[in-house]
């Protein structure tokens, strides 16, 4: 692609994304999930493949579709109310096509099916983008209108998407897909408590997206597209697959790593809420996740010899890990661990 039609989409992503999370019209909200949808399109279909054209059609009818309910939504709300405040969403018929509407943006099951097709036919760059950069403006919505939503449909969605998450990336050989079950499965923790602690929702996600990059970056890196590829990337650049490893553990929430941090806190307040069995749903559903990412950390540990005829070449490239992987890795891994040392210090 050329670079300056790249540098005009990213620009285009990160103001659509800008104007949605400041916004406080409804309409203004809408106008930046549009342009976020349209700056997206081309970095999904720029490779002239038919998958990617799929994938690119699949997400714009399906972001199509979810901004024209949240579009009327808000109409409701304001036929009834006569705010067009997003903080004032207090219609019950439009605070529920609102839920539909953002968990079909955001993935969520049973609105699912269309993301991991759309991460399957995009690279792993513009994977990257659709799962961090384009959950936040809908996320940020949800963070807004939380008073007003019914925990009910939010909680059982949540469930649901950690457990189909869970199970649905048990037999998948591609990373991508793999990533995009992992991605469901981290929505469903935001969104379970999402009207009981906002706040916990944005510490989930902004936690999830450094990992996520973290993971994303290394096996752009190491060209890493299924698992069979992947059991040959340790000899490639054992650094990289010792950050992988450690990131991928974290990402599966195993104490004492970073990613073990959202999932303890929200287990707390989901016990305080008196919402216990919710709790040991969620709990038991994310042990389903764990068995990929063991899976895919077991991949990235094994010592193959690559499957080329041109062995001299490829064994043993020591790829210098670049210092942005080393920082998110680092934060991915260590957060959790230093962060009472830092209260302790000051």
């Amino acid at each position: 692609m050329n670079p300056q039609a790249n540098l005009i989409f990213i620009t285009s992503l990160l103001l659509g994304t800008t104007i949605t999370i400041s916004s406080n019209h409804w309409v203004t909200a809408w106008a930046g999930l549009e342009i976020n949808t349209l700056a997206i399109l081309p970095l999904i279909s720029k490779h002239h493949h038919p998958r990617a054209i799929e994938a690119a059609t699949k997400y714009f009818l399906t972001q199509a579709t979810a901004s024209a309910l949240i579009l009327f939504s808000s109409t409701i709300n304001a036929w009834a109310t006569g705010q067009w405040d997003i903080t004032q969403m207090s219609h019950p018929t439009a605070c529920l096509i609102l839920t539909t509407a953002i968990a079909m943006k955001l993935g969520l099951a049973p609105f699912h099916f269309w993301f991991p097709e759309v991460m399957q036919g995009s690279p792993l760059i513009t994977g990257l983008l659709l799962s961090t950069i384009m959950k936040l403006p809908p996320i940020a919505l949800l963070f807004m209108t939380s008073p007003s939503l019914d925990p009910t449909p939010l909680t059982t969605m949540a469930i649901l998407s950690v457990a189909l998450g869970g199970w649905m990336g048990l037999n998948q050989t591609q990373t991508r897909k793999i990533l995009a079950f992992s991605s469901i499965s981290h929505l469903g923790w935001m969104t379970i408590i999402l009207v009981h602690n906002p706040n916990l929702t944005l510490l989930n996600f902004y936690l999830y997206s450094i990992m996520t990059t973290a993971l994303f970056l290394t096996l752009n890196t190491t060209k890493a597209l299924n698992l069979s590829t992947l059991m040959t990337t340790w000899a490639k650049s054992p650094a990289l697959n010792a950050a992988l490893l450690l990131t991928l553990l974290s990402l599966a929430g195993l104490p004492p790593l970073t990613g073990f941090l959202p999932k303890w806190l929200i287990i707390q307040e989901l016990t305080k809420q008196d919402m216990a069995p919710a709790a040991i749903a969620i709990s038991l559903s994310s042990l389903l996740g764990l068995f990929f990412y063991l899976r895919l950390a077991y991949c990235a540990t094994i010592t193959l010899p690559p499957h080329t005829t041109n062995h001299t070449k490829q064994w043993r490239i020591n790829k210098p890990v670049s210092p942005l992987i080393a920082i998110l890795t680092t934060m991915s891994v260590l957060l959790l661990p230093i962060t009472p040392m830092i209260l302790a210090a000051l």
